[in-house]
């Protein structure tokens, strides 16, 4: 399936793959599809009839998505044209905003509906418990990053959202960086040996190691690692790892393993430059929104 110029042009700008998203946007309408035609609304709606509609918050939140549905609308036959985006992904929405306004063909709205609101709960969702981390660091410098627990198959998309919601991004797969974690440092023989190995089989990747004790922490120094994961760290070692790290130039840390947001912002004022959170991607529960005719 290929999406319009018009529709890939957004998502390029949002820094989604057109190639990709047509491709999940369409498992995603298959499965709707797959046991037969939408009986319901071929039942209900006239041939030949024509709404519109709007997509409207139930609840308040940040928003994210919105070059994801219009894809969905493009890929279930209504394109570009039938879209009117009245708000901006990134943005905070409260109860009753609309966010969205679709015409068309009264079956194909229907046909597209239940698609394009799965993909804008889900990444709203991620968006605005991203927000909510993004606001409790604000002012520390220190930034929340997501990991690579995501939904398979929606990694581009979840970490859409993030950004949408004001996180930054870790690698988006096991080749565009390399991080160093306990397992690695036991088929390796130690720390600076898997450093080391590292470096040798790919010494253009940027690199991390994760830490659980403070004597590995210098040890990852000595051994020239300018990225640190503190792995499951009380404030205590992080302020250590922190005092340790100031004395090589140029060494960033973030934080891993039980944060909490009530407690964020202690970790943050520690000194690390990340705080790194999977339940943005695999726990954030999704924003209500719906769609109605008018």
């Amino acid at each position: 399936m290929t999406l319009g110029a018009a529709t890939c042009e957004t998502l390029r700008h949002a820094g989604l793959d057109p190639e990709e998203t047509a491709r999940l946007v369409r498992c995603a309408l298959d499965e709707d599809f797959r046991y037969g035609p939408d009986v319901t609304s071929d039942a209900t709606a006239g041939p030949g009839a024509r709404a519109a509609g709007e997509v409207a918050a139930r609840q308040g939140g940040v928003l994210a998505g919105l070059p994801v549905a219009l894809a969905v609308l493009d890929a279930a036959g209504l394109g570009p044209a039938a879209a009117e985006v009245l708000r901006a992904d990134g943005d905070r929405i409260g109860p009753g905003d609309a966010v969205l306004r679709v015409a068309g063909p009264l079956g194909a709205l229907l046909g597209a509906e239940r698609t394009m609101l799965n993909f804008l709960t889900r990444l709203s969702g991620i968006a605005t418990a991203t927000r909510a981390w993004a606001d409790a660091l604000a002012g520390t410098g220190a930034v929340v990053r997501d990991t690579r627990k995501t939904t398979p198959g929606l990694r581009q998309l979840e970490k859409y959202a993030v950004r949408c919601g004001g996180g930054a991004n870790h690698r988006m797969g096991l080749g565009d960086a390399a991080l160093i974690k306990d397992n690695h440092v036991a088929a390796a023989g130690g720390v600076a040996a898997a450093i080391r190995a590292v470096r040798a089989a790919a010494p253009g990747v940027p690199l991390e190691v994760e830490c659980d004790t403070l004597p590995q922490v210098r040890e990852s120094l000595e051994a020239g690692a300018r990225f640190i994961l503190l792995d499951n760290m009380d404030l205590g070692q992080m302020r250590s790892a922190v005092a340790l790290a100031r004395r090589h130039p140029g060494v960033r840390l973030e934080a891993s393993g039980g944060l909490r947001l009530d407690t964020a912002r202690a970790v943050a004022e520690t000194g690390v430059d990340y705080l790194s959170v999977g339940a943005l991607t695999h726990s954030s529960p999704a924003l209500d929104l719906g769609f109605d005719l008018a």
